[in-house]
């Protein structure tokens, strides 16, 4: 039996955060494509992780959020001392996308049309972020498969930017899970067997490691070789000092690949990269919706 409950909307609560997410998305359908994006049996797979990371960024970090309570016979606002406003742009190129068979509710993403070549996607979305460089507090960019499920995501975020420093960057560690064992979850984004075949390796002897004392324990953070995540997530003032720079747009690809450079390179080449320790590998994660590497890349004997 449903239970009827009084919705009144909440006045508007102090913003503390304003967050600009873009996400490169690409799908085109080839007989032998390499990547989910050109994999023909792949195209409801890759709808449902596009509208599920877009979902996810709406679901876990934004307002309104609410407790239901009895007394009042209705609700009352959850967690508005860490209130957050989202705004999400996806960057396609010409007519090879699924945007327009999301099913979402109007206003949870702008689509941004390019004509831009399907590899340099990403490079599409570092020019939207400058654009609106004025306009948000953080500045991210995604890959279409990665959802955000920790509400206190950027909490983290700020909490390691005021400590570690406006040179210095965190990414998550980025998980898939499975239901058998032996592995119940895998960070995929291991050290590789040889640095150099990375493309790019900065240099790292300045403070390669840093730790500090927080929910009551000690967080250790590493400046690690596979510093990628398929995401970055920069403050207004790394934002803007990265845009200044003369390589910003350049469209390198000589971290792996162009894929992986738009997420991963020119943070190498300005920051001090950190993710967090094997220990503490949960602290700041997103997950991989394709669990490519639990079904398909490895085999446990």
């Amino acid at each position: 039996m449903a239970v009827k409950i009084r919705f009144t909307p909440f006045p508007p609560a102090p913003r503390r955060r304003r967050v600009l997410f873009t996400i490169a998305h690409y799908y085109a359908a080839s007989r032998d494509g390499k990547y989910g994006s050109t994999r023909a049996s792949a195209r409801d797979a890759r709808r449902q992780a596009l509208a599920r990371t877009i979902a996810s960024l709406h679901e876990t970090v934004a307002q309104p959020q609410s407790l239901v309570h009895g007394p009042v016979h209705g609700f009352l606002a959850a967690n508005d001392e860490d209130s957050t406003a989202v705004e999400v742009v996806v960057c396609t190129t010409g007519d090879d996308h699924l945007v327009d068979e999301l099913d979402l509710p109007p206003g949870a993403f702008r689509h941004h049309r390019t004509r831009a070549e399907p590899r340099l996607l990403g490079y599409e979305c570092h020019a939207v972020l400058r654009d609106a460089a004025a306009e948000h507090d953080w500045f991210c960019y995604l890959e279409d498969d990665i959802a955000i499920e920790d509400p206190l995501f950027f909490g983290k975020l700020d909490w390691f930017a005021g400590w570690a420093g406006p040179d210095a960057v965190l990414q998550p560690n980025r998980f898939e899970t499975s239901e058998n064992p032996p592995v119940r979850r895998l960070y995929i984004d291991g050290e590789p067997v040889s640095p150099g075949k990375v493309g790019f390796v900065p240099d790292r002897s300045e403070a390669p490691w840093i730790a500090a004392e927080t929910l009551g324990r000690r967080m250790w953070f590493g400046r690690v070789v596979n510093a990628h995540s398929g995401c970055f997530f920069l403050t207004a003032g790394q934002m803007r000092a990265w845009a200044a720079k003369p390589d910003f747009l350049d469209r390198a690809t000589s971290f792996v690949g162009p894929l992986e450079s738009a997420a991963t390179l020119h943070l190498l080449r300005h920051f001090r990269v950190y993710k967090p320790g094997r220990g503490n590998a949960a602290f700041l994660e997103v997950r991989h919706l394709h669990r490519r590497y639990l079904d398909t890349m490895l085999v446990f004997v």
